[in-house]
């Protein structure tokens, strides 16, 4: 399985991104570099990579999401993050049960999670409206989701999600809009981007 094993502050610094985005909560480099102008392609290229590193997803994985994307009715951009917020592993992190998405990602792998009672270890999963997302009845007293939980406690979830931290389950409410979504993110040029 690939993984992305790039420093995560360097890598927010390069593309712009605050690290509170991501769940980090270290703070950024005070160096400020002076980047040369980028083209047209360049700027399209650096907001495709902003997407793929705030989901920790591939490239193969994102081209096929974008496919999907654009057959779905609507406008595609907004298809594209709809798609990619309705993974398992960013509902998990939505919900406060993982303090960055890496960890989430580590929650779903690591079989902690159900999903309308049936367990689901497969990050990538597509969650749907009325979905039950809960930590199995076993693995509810472990210390580690009381530690994320003291700190992701001031996270506020979405309101396309319902959350029961008490009981450590959460569900879908409705699909997210793009105005839901707090992402510095233009998703227009990535659609500009992959329709040349």
């Amino acid at each position: 399985m690939a993984r992305d094993r790039v420093p995560v502050l360097k890598r927010c610094r390069y593309l712009g991104i605050d690290p509170v985005v991501l769940g980090v909560t270290k703070k950024k480099s005070k160096r400020n570099r002076v980047m040369r102008k980028l083209s047209e392609y360049g700027v399209q290229l650096k907001e495709k990579q902003k997407v793929k590193f705030i989901y920790g997803v591939l490239e193969k994985q994102f081209r096929n999401y974008y496919e999907k994307a654009d057959k779905m009715q609507g406008i595609t951009g907004e298809n594209l993050l709809m798609m990619l917020e309705l993974r398992l592993d960013n509902v998990v992190y939505r919900l406060g049960l993982g303090r960055t998405r890496k960890e989430a990602r580590q929650v779903v792998r690591h079989n902690l999670v159900t999903v309308n009672g049936n367990k689901v270890n497969i990050p990538s999963y597509q969650v749907k409206v009325g979905d039950v997302i809960e930590v199995k009845e076993s693995k509810k007293d472990l210390e580690r989701f009381k530690q994320t939980l003291e700190i992701t406690n001031s996270r506020l979830v979405p309101e396309w999600l319902s959350a029961d931290k008490d009981n450590l389950k959460g569900n879908i409410l409705t699909l997210p809009k793009r105005e839901q979504l707090d992402l510095p993110v233009n998703e227009t040029l990535i659609v500009e981007l992959y329709s040349k």
